[in-house]
């Protein structure tokens, strides 16, 4: 059986990521990726905007590990010659209510780090966008976009001439803990692994896989809740330059449905707010530790929730039509936390506490994921460094 350093279970952004960057120090390190090529779930599936950390509560990895993301993201674009544009970002108020709550949402900003936020009056919103209805907005200057499949590819590349193994059609089916390795069966025991270090960063399935590692996911609250996003996209497109973003809900739980640009000008509406039940998963039960439960995710837009788009899309942008707006695609997000639950962090930590040395679980990996990506590398190659082997 070979034995490897560092395996890593899944092929997303971040597996890929920390693939490249433990593949420079460390040779044997493995991706197993149970899909056909990589990062064909969440990673794929989103707004694809580098975010600048406005609205995440202080001191949460989400909000400190995306500020410091922003930067390292852009150096990283510029270094590698990957497709980006820094587009900037407005928040807009249409109400006096959503007025007031602007510069709340300035300050959470500062306490983040992130001090560029502009205040612009109506006149300045539609000098900037002339579509754009908004009594006011905040600009950031800092949030942008970026062709993922070419990070992501990018990652793969690199960490291939590293030496590193990445393995797709591989699904982890079942992990035992045997002395200082973990043993890890392949496909239903077509073929096994052993590896000293174990990286769970599976995205959809990540709470599955730590539940295959031995982890009670309910006692340790890592279960996962499914949050579909769907998105419309528009044809003709409207005018814009920048992202246009409406204030969000109090308690963050969504974004609101923005207008967001792709690199060659396409206009996206989304992602909406709908957090899937059971009968809208069709699952392979998982019994007790023995098996990683297949989930099978209905990716496609219910037409049916186009008028819904358009009223929230017409607040600030007054000239789209119904005709206008499309079904375009959807992704799901791997929450923590359920609908009106508090809001949770990344987890992202070493499990030698709960009787597993060597096992770094990253769970619940949600935006702003893709732009904290440096950061979350950087973070698991000092757990790999301190606590496992040097």
């Amino acid at each position: 059986m070979q034995l490897f350093n560092v395996t890593i279970v899944g092929a997303g952004v971040i597996g890929l990521a920390i693939a490249e960057g433990l593949s420079e120090k460390h040779r044997d390190v493995l991706v197993l990726e149970k899909n056909t090529s990589f990062g064909q779930e969440t990673s794929s599936r989103n707004s694809e905007v580098i975010h600048a950390g406005i609205y995440y509560p202080t001191g949460l990895l989400k909000s400190t590990l995306c500020v410091e993301g922003n930067h390292l993201l852009y150096e990283a674009c510029e270094k590698r010659g990957l497709p980006h544009r820094k587009t900037g970002k407005l928040i807009v108020a249409i109400s006096e209510e959503e007025c007031a709550r602007l510069e709340d949402i300035r300050k959470q900003a500062r306490q983040n780090g992130v001090a560029d936020l502009t205040l612009l009056g109506n006149k300045q919103v539609r000098t900037l966008e002339p579509e754009v209805r908004a009594k006011a907005a905040l600009f950031s200057p800092s949030t942008g976009i970026i062709d993922t499949h070419g990070l992501m590819r990018s990652f793969y590349l690199q960490a291939e001439e590293n030496g590193a193994t990445i393995s797709f059609r591989a699904e982890v089916t079942a992990i035992h803990r045997n002395g200082t390795h973990y043993d890890l069966e392949i496909n239903d025991g077509a073929y096994h692994v052993q590896t000293r270090t174990l990286i769970n960063s599976a995205g959809l399935h990540a709470d599955r896989i730590a539940a295959l590692a031995g982890i009670d996911i309910n006692e340790a609250d890592y279960r996962l809740k499914f949050c579909k996003g769907n998105y419309f996209s528009a044809s003709p497109s409207p005018r814009i330059n920048h992202l246009v973003y409406p204030v969000p809900d109090k308690h963050n739980e969504s974004l609101g449905i923005h207008a967001t640009l792709d690199l060659s000008g396409r206009v996206r509406f989304g992602p909406d707010t709908e957090y899937l039940d059971d009968a809208e998963i069709s699952s392979v039960s998982l019994r007790g530790a023995q098996r990683c439960g297949n989930l099978s995710f209905d990716y496609s837009v219910n037409e049916d929730r186009k008028s819904s788009f358009y009223e929230a899309v017409r607040d600030y942008l007054p000239g789209i039509t119904m005709d206008q707006i499309h079904p375009d695609t959807s992704g799901i997000r791997p929450k923590l936390q359920g609908p009106g639950e508090p809001y949770r962090d990344f987890v992202i930590r070493e499990e030698a506490d709960r009787g597993f040395p060597g096992l770094i679980n990253l769970i619940g990996i949600e935006s702003p994921g893709l732009t904290a990506y440096l950061s979350i590398q950087k973070m698991v190659q000092n757990i790999v460094s301190e606590k496992i082997h040097n």
